[in-house]
């Protein structure tokens, strides 16, 4: 039995792996062809004495922080990616063979994986497993019980400090993380405006996420306008996902204590000098806070992020827009829609469904 045991373990069984590629540094905005599809052979064993396992990718994340690996010389908190490499990101993945006594065959696991069919995961990062549930999609744990979901949520409570009956702007507010913010703050008592970059996208804040209201800023030739007709009293608490035009209209429409939280700057992506912020003394002249933070300083939040969270979806008090593109050749083009709104709600590339 020990014998024909260590023979398998031995044997290899190669198979065709489909990997999306970096081909290169880029200092503009990303496009399709920054990318290619490559297909290599891979041993479905993970090596002996390794401590490695390997898992098939089942869905993977489109962020926009994947942008800044595309420069070689960023200033980070997360390495740049590597031209000629499989580009990596979150995902939920499934263990196939593992050398690691944590993670078993049949395992389903959330955290960083490559963008291709089949991964070997070395040095797990930000790894959970999954417990399957009927109720709750397997995707769902790169969205909104993942990376966007806990920015979301520490975020909101934890840079914020909101209070009941305050007043909310969520900007970028159908995409991953803005859709769970908005919803946070009306389940918290808030008044919440968001904006986004199309007609179906206000619509879906209003009908379906529970916004109070909602306002297109490609239709909006004066943002600090919009922003005092839907704020005549002022904004309280700013959750920032874009940057630029918006953070700058914003802050002269901030109450006396108001709040930003800097949780992204999409806007900025695809510039090669990035636009600066022109009405900074009014933190001075409001007494504002703003702050920058990143999920991975709260991770401690976890478990109670997810009771949180799961408990108000189950109860229908939480939804949640995904936007799925089927198949990994069709990666590329959902990552780069990201930096011109083509996405509705959180992008998802399905690469196989078990």
């Amino acid at each position: 039995m020990c014998v024909s045991t260590c023979f398998w373990k031995t044997k290899k069984m190669m198979v065709d792996n489909k990997q999306v590629i970096f081909k290169g540094y880029i200092e503009r905005a990303p496009k399709e062809t920054d990318m290619g599809i490559k297909i290599t052979k891979l041993d479905l064993h993970a090596p002996e004495g390794s401590s490695s396992f390997l898992v098939k990718n089942l869905y993977l994340s489109c962020d926009p922080y994947m942008r800044g690996r595309m420069r070689h010389s960023f200033d980070s908190y997360i390495p740049p990616f590597v031209p000629g490499q499989a580009i990596d990101g979150f995902g939920v993945s499934k263990v196939v063979d593992s050398d690691n006594p944590d993670f078993k065959p049949g395992d389903l696991i959330s955290g960083f994986t490559g963008w291709e069919e089949y991964s070997l995961i070395q040095k797990p990062q930000q790894l959970r497993k999954i417990q399957p549930d009927d109720d709750i999609p397997l995707s769902y744990h790169v969205g909104l019980l993942g990376m966007p979901g806990l920015t979301a949520y520490a975020g909101f409570y934890e840079v914020c400090s909101p209070k009941k009956g305050e007043y909310v702007f969520v900007s970028a507010a159908s995409g991953a993380v803005g859709q769970l913010v908005g919803q946070l703050a009306k389940l918290h008592g808030c008044y919440v405006v968001g904006s986004a970059g199309s007609g179906q996208k206000v619509d879906l804040l209003k009908s379906k996420l529970g916004f109070d209201e909602a306002f297109n800023y490609n239709e909006e030739p004066d943002l600090d306008a919009a922003l005092k007709r839907c704020f005549p009293q002022g904004i309280d608490i700013y959750f920032d996902n874009v940057g630029g035009l918006m953070l700058d209209a914003a802050l002269v429409n901030m109450r006396i204590h108001g709040r930003v939280a800097v949780c992204g700057m999409v806007s900025q992506h695809g510039h090669y000098d990035p636009q600066g912020i022109h009405n900074l003394f009014s933190l001075v002249r409001k007494r504002i806070t703003m702050k920058g933070f990143l999920q991975s300083d709260y991770l401690h939040l976890y478990p109670q992020f997810m009771e949180h969270v799961v408990s108000n979806y189950r109860q229908g008090k939480i939804v949640y827009i995904e936007d799925m593109n089927e198949g990994l050749e069709s990666a590329p083009a959902a990552f780069t829609g990201l930096f011109s709104g083509k996405n509705v709600g959180k992008q998802v590339v399905c690469v196989a469904r078990e």
